[in-house]
């Protein structure tokens, strides 16, 4: 019998509350990890203080998010390289499985240039894997601003100022860069209007880490709870419970709009009970 899938929560999904917010309601919970997402806050930043927090708490890091996110740039400095292997590192010293890292956006052109060379060059110097993940379009006039030039030269080449453009280098999905290891996000394929299925088949065994949530399809990155949305969770869910998956799924789900402790809890009770369901072995 395969060993059950491991099932942990994203420190972002206890948004606006911090890091030992999660690391608390994961163990209170009943999740088998968290996934540290480093950002702003810095307490995400001190790999010692989250070490501190996983012994506190009893619960492991199974996974590192890089500081890749727009609101991130400058977390552990502006240059994307080092903080890519820093990030590894920082697996390293927690004992995480995987580092989850977006595409270069397009504007870091030293840094898209040897992205796929760097990922892979960590990978064989280390145990973690470099997982990158599936992305999506931006909407051109949310982006860059109604009436910026972006938006004229868009118009005069034949483009909508509505549609989507890729700010990923060489495009939003992770398989154009031809990568050993993957993430999969179900919230960014609804977003994408991306087959889910049909990337994690075309992913195959380089699928090593799934951010289990859902969306409805809409311009802005929702992370719904899983089931809530039009994705496909459940048959995602059941086609890794099937599979020789050897990764963790992690909870990457919204509940900033939650009034209190027990509406949270609910929400990432229900997320919870959802995966356990329909990744049973």
């Amino acid at each position: 019998m395969r060993p059950a899938i491991k099932i942990g929560l994203s420190t972002a999904s206890v948004y606006p509350l911090r890091t030992e917010a999660a690391f608390e309601c994961a163990a209170e919970l009943g999740y088998d990890g968290v996934e540290l997402m480093v950002w702003g806050e810095a307490l995400s930043q001190d790999i010692g203080a989250v070490s501190q927090l996983s012994r506190r708490y009893g619960v492991p890091v199974l996974s590192v998010h890089a500081p890749c996110l727009l609101i991130s740039q400058r977390v552990w400095g502006a240059d994307p390289i080092p903080k890519l292997d820093r990030s590894v590192q920082a697996a390293e010293r927690l004992g995480a499985q995987t580092v989850v890292v977006h595409p270069p956006f397009r504007w870091q052109r030293r840094y898209a240039e040897g992205f796929s060379e760097q990922v892979a060059w960590l990978e064989e110097r280390s145990d973690v894997h470099v997982a990158v993940e599936n992305m999506f379009p931006f909407r051109a006039d949310r982006f860059f601003g109604s009436g910026l030039p972006s938006i004229e030269r868009m118009r005069r080449r034949g483009g909508r100022p509505g549609a989507g453009v890729s700010a990923f280098a060489p495009s939003y999905d992770p398989l154009d860069g031809d990568h050993a290891h993957y993430t999969l996000d179900l919230s960014h394929t609804a977003t994408a209007g991306t087959d889910a299925l049909d990337m994690a088949r075309r992913m195959g065994s380089g699928l090593v880490h799934l951010h289990l949530c859902d969306g409805n399809g809409a311009s802005t990155d929702e992370h719904l709870v899983p089931g809530r949305g039009t994705q496909p969770t459940v048959e995602v869910c059941q086609m890794l419970a099937g599979s020789d998956f050897t990764g963790h799924v992690i909870l990457e789900v919204t509940t900033s709009g939650a009034r209190n402790k027990a509406e949270r809890d609910g929400l990432l009770t229900e997320s919870l009970q959802f995966a356990r369901t329909h990744l049973l072995r």
